[in-house]
């Protein structure tokens, strides 16, 4: 060393170095966000062989109807009103409907460390309908009706995933299932004929499996409507526009049960109408569902049980490295204290190493938690650095003693930390209180420190390694 440094030069040095780990913090951070972006892939590829995010309705009633329509022309310079019969369709939804869902979930892995929560659905309901009494408000009457050419759709999302045992039966009677939504409709699903020339009230009794991944959503349509949904997975997220009751729903290890009971008033919306209904955008937390990429514009229509993971290992890694920075600035702090006022000398290379032990740890987090867990991995990476950095900060303090105060603290730190990330609610305010004792405990510890002062030792002179001695911090 040319030259003792004051301790306000130690204090910017260790800063500057310390602010320039937010570099290699932030690499880490982005080799974060390509994990969990390599793990979308891999699940929107098991996705692709199974299907995706299952969004379905209750059955609607179509009927055909004719009615004259005009049309203006210009001929020779003329405008010409033509008359022409055209033929148009009147969806029709169900008076009262009670549709039950057990959702069978499973997970599917590609590769070692990619997963994805799937599913099996039964679905099966009962519907009424009747002939439509609002007419007269469409300009239409009972005479234009083809109640002969009337069918039924089952709108849904992603088709793919229906099984073989797709079964309808209408007033007693099987009637065939059809794929698609039928003569002039868009969308996706499935279709019956109905010859419903008498005019009667029609029952519907439906069941069929379908196969989805994540969530499962359905888009309540009726004047009344009951949903109830079942499954073995302990950990369902209900949103969307309308959730079930604290008393409509149960939660438990073996898994879940739901009701949503939603009258028409509820909705919004007419009950017959000549525009047909679509089915939704729904998001599916951070990125829209795999069957339509566009804006949620009606994500409120709609009722959705997500099949999350209880853990999501990239959310937990992505936080713990927020707190990476205050991982750096108690550790060099606490080397701070040991050089400016216990003697002990510490180089700008030596903080360099202690904080890229730190950052490691963070790699270590991120490579184990997607073999063994998040937990565990925590564990054992936790682990590997703290010995790791206690061993060598007993060379760098001269002291086993000062090296076991860095281990104790490092320890605590990664149990705060730990605590940090699993009570969310309280993290802000854990941490701001941390930051405001170890200020208050720098002042309290330099109150009488001249930081201008240069030290009057020798630079040659080396610190004594007295594994036995009792060493600390003096007042």
């Amino acid at each position: 060393m040319a030259g003792e440094r004051s301790p306000g030069i130690k204090l910017l040095l260790t800063g500057v170095i310390g602010t320039a780990l937010i570099m290699p913090l932030f690499m880490v951070y982005l080799l974060v966000w390509d994990r969990q972006a390599q793990a979308n892939v891999a699940q929107n590829s098991i996705e692709a062989g199974w299907a995706g995010a299952q969004v379905i309705s209750g059955p609607l009633l179509v009927i055909p109807y004719e009615i004259e329509r005009e049309t203006a022309e210009v001929v020779d310079g003329n405008t010409v009103t033509r008359r022409y019969q055209a033929r148009e369709q009147l969806y029709v939804s169900p008076g009262k409907q009670h549709i039950g869902s057990t959702i069978n979930p499973e997970i599917r892995t590609r590769g070692v460390i990619y997963q994805s929560v799937v599913y099996d659905a039964q679905i099966a309901g009962r519907s009424s309908f009747s002939v439509p009494e609002e007419l007269t408000r469409l300009g239409l009457s009972s005479a234009t009706l083809l109640l002969e050419e009337a069918f039924v759709q089952f709108p849904m999302s992603d088709p793919r995933g229906l099984q073989t045992d797709a079964n309808l039966v209408v007033s007693g009677e099987t009637v065939p299932l059809n794929p698609g939504l039928g003569p002039n409709a868009a969308g996706s699903g499935m279709h019956a004929f109905i010859d419903w020339s008498e005019g009667q009230d029609l029952e519907l009794e439906f069941t069929y499996s379908l196969r989805g991944s994540s969530a499962f959503s359905f888009v309540p349509r009726g004047e009344e409507t009951i949903w109830e949904a079942n499954s073995s997975w302990p950990h369902p997220s209900f949103t969307g526009g309308f959730l079930p009751g604290e008393d409509d729903r149960e939660i438990s290890a073996d898994g879940f049960t739901a009701k949503w009971s939603i009258s028409n008033l509820a909705l919004g919306q007419a009950l017959v109408t000549t525009a047909q209904p679509q089915l939704p955008s729904v998001f599916m937390g951070d990125v829209p569902s795999r069957y339509d990429g566009q804006v949620a514009e009606y994500a409120d229509d709609v009722a959705t049980i997500g099949l999350v993971e209880p853990v999501n290992l990239y959310k937990l890694v992505e936080r713990a490295l927020k707190y990476g920075f205050l991982f750096i600035g108690f550790t060099f702090l606490a080397f701070l204290m040991f050089d400016i006022i216990a003697g002990a000398r510490v180089a700008s290379a030596e903080y360099l190493l202690t904080g890229a032990g730190l950052i490691l740890f963070f790699v270590m987090l991120l490579a184990f938690a997607e073999l063994v867990g998040f937990a565990a991995s925590y564990a054992l990476s936790s682990a590997a650095i703290i010995g790791l950095l206690s061993a060598y900060s007993a060379a760098v303090l001269g002291s086993w003693l000062r090296a076991r105060i860095i281990g104790g603290l490092l320890i605590a730190l990664y149990a705060v930390l730990y605590v940090l990330l699993n009570l969310e609610a309280w993290s802000l305010v854990v941490g701001s209180v941390l930051l405001f004792a170890a200020l208050a405990g720098v002042m309290y510890a330099t109150r009488n420190l001249d930081w201008s002062q240069v030290s009057s030792k020798s630079g040659n002179e080396e610190p004594v390694a007295d594994t036995s001695e009792a060493e600390g911090i003096p007042a």
